[in-house]
């Protein structure tokens, strides 16, 4: 029997959030003038994450955390094949969890960092300079990261296609197999969705630094 297991904010979440990790890696790879873009799709990344983490406690279901963390006795049942249920599989839930949390520090970092010489993140001036350099660091260092888990995604989504399982096509149109006794998908209405998008909307706003008083233009230099 196949039910509806993923709710369209989900899933237009997993795409968004495709496409601007995407579109981060390769303006950061481009440099110069891309860096502006960067610093775009770093926001966007930012706000579906915090619209992400706001669904995760009042979305859907499945969408919703609580219902899919990886605790120690589901990862055992999952390991000893005695788990079942619609949603993420616990070690499915792990690779969430961990994708979430990168790309979550890789965001924040980039508030405040800078390459001393042409960009800075939009929150560098309000941190010490040597935080600043601390999170260009740290920023640069966990790229690498990203290509990691990204590669693990897609080995994951090839084993399971191997195996019959279209996970793909389940995050297109939100249906997967289900035993029968399975209960129905509840909750995430349109006041839960207006919350989350307004939370993440106020959190892009603080994230870019328009809030920021910009710096008083100095003296002019006299001309003798």
């Amino acid at each position: 029997m196949q039910m509806k297991v993923w709710d369209l904010p989900l899933r237009l979440f997993h795409w968004l959030l495709a496409v601007t990790v995407t579109g981060a890696l390769v303006t950061v790879s481009l440099g110069g003038n891309w860096m502006l873009w960067h610093e775009r799709f770093g926001l966007a990344v930012l706000g579906l994450l915090v619209f992400r983490l706001v669904w995760g406690c009042i979305g859907s279901t499945h969408a919703r955390f609580a219902s899919f963390f990886p605790t120690p006795g589901r990862l055992l049942a999952h390991f000893r094949g005695h788990w079942h249920g619609p949603g993420h599989t616990p070690l499915g839930a792990l690779s969430v969890l961990a994708m979430l949390a990168l790309f979550s520090f890789q965001a924040i970092s980039g508030l405040f960092a800078t390459d001393d010489i042409a960009f800075s993140g939009p929150l560098a001036r309000q941190v010490s300079s040597a935080l600043s350099s601390d999170m260009s660091r740290w920023h640069r260092w966990t790229e690498e990261l990203i290509y990691l888990l990204i590669a693990l995604h897609l080995a994951a989504i090839l084993v399971y296609r191997l195996r019959g399982k279209r996970l793909v096509a389940a995050m297109l149109h939100g249906r997967k197999e289900a035993d029968a006794e399975a209960k129905p998908v509840k909750g995430g209405g349109w006041l839960a969705l207006g919350i989350a998008v307004v939370i993440a909307v106020a959190a892009v706003y603080a994230a870019s630094g328009a809030w920021i008083p910009a710096p008083a233009p100095l003296p002019a230099t006299p001309a003798w």
